[in-house]
């Protein structure tokens, strides 16, 4: 539902970066509810108020320590009868020697999170398998094992715990099984290979983003959606989703999709000729083939918009660029080991670093985690920053929600042991 509140101008943010004045600490500020999600908090309208809130209000961006207005967005209600409804972000020492299964990488930043809801859990799981199965026939039986040991529900409940419903976490979790067929099936183990990638991945966009041509020819291509499984996951996701989202909202996420392809294609362009790419030319690469579709959307799935003139402020892209780059560095180095015994030459951090820069695998590997913590405090104090420059309710909610994505995501990487394993480094 969108935010019953007024956006603010567009010029908001603007007007705030840049011009932060020192000023004193905010007052304690009172927690306002916002529908299917907990609360955040945002200052009381009215006269009388605190010159420094009035401060904010106008788009003067108050300097604060960047934890402290994370941790105020992100801690929810206190008092009687709330503690059910806080999504708390503690620090986590770093795990001494070699880690065991299913433990945090040491020395990586993240915030744990609460186990997810088992009931919202299992009945994602049992949804996202049905759909897969009987409504887009996404897999064949003998890859029913990887499916399950992807733990889908799992993954979209961690990251997405303010939901409204499990109809909502369906969105996310139909989006990511067809990015992932997309992933498997044309570029990876599953059949996929660089040569020709690029024309499967534009007529499988289609899916995303209808072709508009005439009437000749729309059959043609409204039939070639059903030719292989990708195509297939990718209508059924994008017409469910179409349910929820604006059109604001759908159209960001076929942008995001778009940035996601030109990814994969780098990629693909680089195992074609052999290539290493220098270590700012692979982040680079990572900042397109990465994340971010998942944690844009994180609003629909919640239930409400973020204004289109407020996603698109460059801050706010900031946030959400730093959000993607982190959380797929994350998957670098969970994967690490299970790159490096696939068939072949799998690009990530650590191999890029290694090569390029001349050091040790585990210096690399080590030094790929010092990367990614440096983008996830960029990530923190920058959405910090946007969250004082512009505290409107819509704002607020998003930022948590993509810091509470940012989390879930580590969580599943770390608890997948299915999946990952981690190198023996310490």
């Amino acid at each position: 539902m969108p935010d019953p509140r007024p956006a603010p101008a567009q010029s908001s943010l603007p007007t705030a970066v840049g011009a932060r004045p020192v000023l004193p600490s905010l007052p304690a500020l009172p927690f306002v509810p916002v529908p299917g999600a907990g609360t955040v908090t945002v200052p009381d309208g009215g006269p009388g108020d605190d010159p420094v809130v009035e401060d904010v209000r106008e788009g003067v961006a108050a300097v604060r320590p960047p934890s402290l207005v994370m941790e105020r967005i992100l801690r929810g209600p206190s008092g009687l009868g709330t503690a059910g409804l806080h999504l708390a972000r503690p620090e986590e020492p770093a795990a001494p020697g070699a880690p065991a299964a299913g433990n945090p990488i040491p020395g990586l930043y993240h915030h744990p999170i609460p186990e997810p809801d088992p009931v919202r859990v299992e009945e994602v799981s049992r949804r996202i398998k049905a759909w897969a199965l009987d409504e887009v026939e996404l897999y064949p039986e003998e890859w029913e094992e990887q499916f399950d040991g992807f733990s889908v529900g799992r993954y979209m409940v961690a990251c997405h715990p303010d939901a409204p419903t499990v109809e909502h976490l369906m969105l996310a979790a139909r989006l990511m099984v067809a990015e992932n067929a997309v992933d498997d099936c044309y570029c990876e183990d599953h059949g996929g290979s660089p040569i020709g990638l690029g024309g499967r991945l534009l007529l499988a966009h289609t899916a995303l983003d209808a072709l508009h041509t005439t009437k000749e020819y729309q059959p043609q291509w409204a039939q070639s959606l059903g030719a292989d499984a990708p195509r297939r996951a990718y209508r059924s996701a994008m017409e469910y989703l179409l349910r929820e989202a604006s059109p604001s909202q759908a159209d960001r996420f076929r942008h995001d999709m778009a940035r996601l392809h030109m990814g994969y294609l780098a990629e693909a362009a680089w195992a074609q000729t052999d290539h290493v790419p220098e270590v700012w030319e692979y982040l680079a690469m990572r900042q397109f083939n990465n994340f971010r579709p998942c944690p844009t959307i994180t609003d629909t799935v919640g239930g409400y918009e973020l204004p289109a003139d407020l996603h698109a402020q460059p801050d706010m892209q900031r946030v959400i660029a730093l959000a993607g780059n982190a959380t797929t560095l994350v998957n670098d180095l969970y994967s690490y080991t299970k790159e490096l015994a696939a068939p072949g030459r799998h690009l990530n951090l650590p191999v890029v670093i290694a090569e390029r820069e001349g050091v040790s695998e585990r210096e690399a590997y080590l030094k790929a985690v010092e990367v990614h913590n440096d983008l996830m405090h960029d990530f923190e104090a920058e959405a910090a920053a946007v969250a004082t420059a512009c505290p409107a309710p819509s704002v607020l909610r998003f930022l948590r929600g993509v810091a509470v994505w940012v989390d879930g995501n580590h969580y599943w990487h770390q608890t997948n042991t299915y999946r990952y394993s981690l190198p023996d480094f310490w």
